[in-house]
């Protein structure tokens, strides 16, 4: 689903602790975000330091980032934590440029194995209604028309959905080699444009609309009053605009709680 021939600046959005980023070959640089400070320190150790990749610590319904500044974006295994998926999808496409791909993974809730649930009575709530599902705390599955709806409302196009882990059971585990359950789950991920039945669905999509274009001279935005473009040292980014003061730590850019002016 990424393009053949890469980009120049992609945005790993959850990034944790950068398992999926050696995958992003094709990119020039990488923004690894995640609001967890310790994860990206993890993914700094795995993937060091230098031009490529860049470390932010931020929160995805305040990015720190210039609009349209990025051509490529993915979100993978980070929106079942999300309460508030539109908002979260808006600053997405905020900052991903014109014709920009992206890649989501999302819970979904209408899989086979809820269903056969819910037709038993071992589950209360209805996977074929749009509404999310909150399992536990924090853990959410939704809908995939819910999905595709929030999509086009915010100025995304689906080009591709590919369906993941049809074959999730224990129970088919013990008869079927494992081998042999990886290939035909890949064989069935290309039905994924036609129904989706699987507890994961990966859809690519692209921005559409207008973008504006970055000029250059910004890279980071303020997140708490937009203003832009930051001044910089090696220790803090400054916002001329609220005098807001953003540390930079490790080698991490921490946009979660800005620090009081000295």
């Amino acid at each position: 689903m990424l393009p053949a021939d890469g980009g120049n600046l992609l945005l790993e959005l959850g990034a944790g602790a950068g398992r999926n980023t050696p995958r992003y070959k094709g990119f020039k640089r990488i923004v690894l975000l995640d609001y967890s400070f310790t994860q990206l320190q993890l993914a700094q150790s795995r993937l060091g330091e230098g031009e490529r990749y860049i470390y932010v610590a931020a929160d995805v319904y305040r990015l720190p980032f210039v609009s349209g500044l990025f051509d490529f974006s993915t979100m993978i295994r980070t929106l079942h934590h999300i309460v508030d998926v539109p908002r979260a999808l808006q600053q997405v496409r905020r900052v991903l440029g014109m014709e920009a791909g992206f890649i989501l993974e999302y819970a979904s809730k209408k899989h086979w194995k809820a269903i056969l649930r819910y037709i038993l009575g071992r589950q209360s709530w209805d996977p074929f209604t749009t509404g999310t599902v909150e399992n536990v705390a924090l853990n959410f599955n939704f809908h995939p028309k819910t999905i595709r709806r929030w999509l086009d409302a915010n100025n995304f196009k689906i080009e591709r959905q590919l369906t993941v882990s049809h074959f999730r059971s224990d129970f088919i585990k013990r008869f079927v080699p494992l081998q042999l359950l990886v290939g035909m789950d890949s064989l069935a991920q290309l039905s994924g444009n036609l129904w989706q039945f699987t507890p994961s669905v990966f859809v690519k999509a692209a921005a559409t609309g207008s973008s504006p274009t970055p000029d250059g001279s910004a890279f980071f935005q303020c997140p708490a009053c937009d203003f832009f473009p930051l001044a910089r040292s090696n220790e803090y980014c400054l916002c001329p605009g609220c005098s807001h003061r953003w540390e930079i730590r490790e080698g991490i850019y921490d946009f979660r709680l800005p620090t009081p002016e000295e």
